[in-house]
């Protein structure tokens, strides 16, 4: 890579930390939609601070009703190249030992919601770009930075996107890990609702978890009962070993199931504190349709009980989620957010989770389609190389059971921030990054977009 960007880089350090901290500061949690603002007011002010600060930077910027926004640097075409990331965060959830939305500095971190997912890899990517345009390197194709608003829940910004502009066909979107990933699973998610049961075990209450793909650390629920009850709460905690508390209020007793949060895609070493409440709720004698959830989903997330267990040889095993377990008006809602292998048959998988859950109504189900590029296309190479040569480190692509905007492009894959070795916290309580590896991403970022795109 030219000298004089890996510089440049070097010499913005201060610049992206001071845009980063304004990034995340702002609380860009999809709300209420109103007018100008389809995923809520903060999320539309997220997006008009990006693009304030990306004009600032001397690129020409397009707004799309709220929805999403580019930049473009270099040639218009057909073969320009993509870079896509998000603006929207998750909520912030429980266990955080700062404020969320604080930005707060410890030495070489920010921490703060959406510092690693997914605004530090997009401002990373912004800076890569300003270091090609002050270097003054020519460019024989163009970059199109997009960025979309949606991608926590519906991906109704690429949607939108697709619609008013032209989508390039070739990319990469940072919002994973390096080296690479050309692979990603398909998608099943689900919405299902019973009614609750006037038989057994009684819960007053239980409202746990806001997103589909995040794995709760705390649910909370009120049971009919007094002090024998709570004795049997703390028995089975201490039967089981997991983390239950439960207290005599006026109202019943009160339950609480820690676990550990952290993203739907990625489940290994975490406890989803849903399935926790559903095998308590069972062992107490629950009935009806929380009884059917706890025997489908008892603190598993390899689909197993649900009939879905499987995996391949290009994507590995299936893992599936429960990320919403509410209780309101008489009425069960549970979600179910499965990550499936590449030549999984989702008919079939959605077929046998509806077989399993007898009694419940599929309010919503909604799917995305597995996605691939050939490990060997210029594309998946010209990134390894841009990592290997940066980082030194063996660079081979991997598959994921995250899904990025990388599949609303004809060849796109996810390309980063998270480097190896480093721990996952996308969606989990005090998620931070690194400035130092930010910058060493921005190089990473440069270095490809030039194999790609340099004259």
């Amino acid at each position: 890579m030219d000298k004089r960007v890996a510089d440049l880089i070097d010499s913005y350090s201060e610049e992206f930390a001071a845009m980063l901290t304004r990034w995340v500061q702002i609380p860009s949690v999809k709300s209420e939609a109103a007018e100008g603002a389809p995923f809520g007011a903060e999320v539309r002010r997220m997006l008009d601070a990006a693009v304030q600060d990306i004009e600032a930077m001397g690129f020409p910027t397009r707004v799309f009703d709220g929805y999403a926004a580019d930049a473009t640097f270099g040639p218009e075409g057909d073969d320009m190249i993509a870079v896509l990331g998000h603006l929207d965060v998750v909520p912030a959830g429980d266990g955080w030992e700062v404020p969320p939305f604080s930005a707060k500095w410890e030495g070489d971190r920010i921490i703060g919601r959406g510092t690693g997912d997914d605004k530090g890899p997009v401002v990373a990517s912004l800076f890569a770009m300003k270091a090609i345009k002050e270097a003054g390197i020519p460019l024989k194709k163009g970059i199109r930075l997009i960025l979309g608003c949606d991608e926590e829940s519906d991906w109704r910004c690429m949607d939108w996107y697709c619609t008013h502009a032209q989508m390039p066909e070739v990319g990469f979107s940072p919002d994973a890990s390096f080296p690479l990933i050309n692979t990603e699973k398909g998608m099943i998610h689900m919405l299902v609702q019973a009614p609750v049961s006037a038989e057994g075990l009684q819960v007053l209450s239980l409202y746990t978890g806001e997103r589909l793909n995040v794995i709760p650390g705390e649910s909370v629920a009120v049971l009919a009962g007094g002090q024998e009850l709570a004795d049997q709460v703390a028995a089975f905690a201490g039967k089981t070993g997991l983390d239950y508390r439960a207290e005599v209020v006026p109202e019943g007793v009160r339950v609480t199931a820690t676990g550990i949060p952290g993203h739907s895609a990625y489940p290994w070493g975490r406890k989803n504190a849903i399935g926790m409440m559903l095998i308590l709720l069972r062992e107490l004698g629950v009935q009806g349709a929380l009884r059917t959830l706890a025997d489908a989903y008892p603190m598993e997330h390899t689909g197993e009980h649900l009939g879905i267990q499987c995996e391949d040889d290009i994507s590995g095993e299936l893992t599936c989620n429960m990320g919403i377990l509410h209780l309101e008006n008489g009425v069960i809602t549970a979600s179910l957010d499965c990550r499936c292998p590449v030549k999984a048959d989702l008919d079939a998988l959605s077929a046998s989770i509806k077989a399993h859950l007898p009694g419940f109504t599929f309010v919503d189900e909604g799917r995305k389609a597995p996605h691939h590029v050939p490990a060997d296309s210029e594309l998946v190479q010209a990134l390894l190389g841009a990592f290997h040569d940066q980082t030194g480190l063996p660079a081979e692509p991997e598959s994921t059971g995250g899904g990025t905007y990388a599949k609303v492009l004809k060849q796109g894959v996810a390309f980063g921030a998270n480097f190896p070795g480093d721990p996952d916290l996308a969606h989990q309580a005090n998620e931070y990054i690194e400035v130092s590896k930010m910058m060493l991403a921005a190089k990473i970022y440069a270095d490809a977009l030039l194999r790609l795109c340099a004259a």
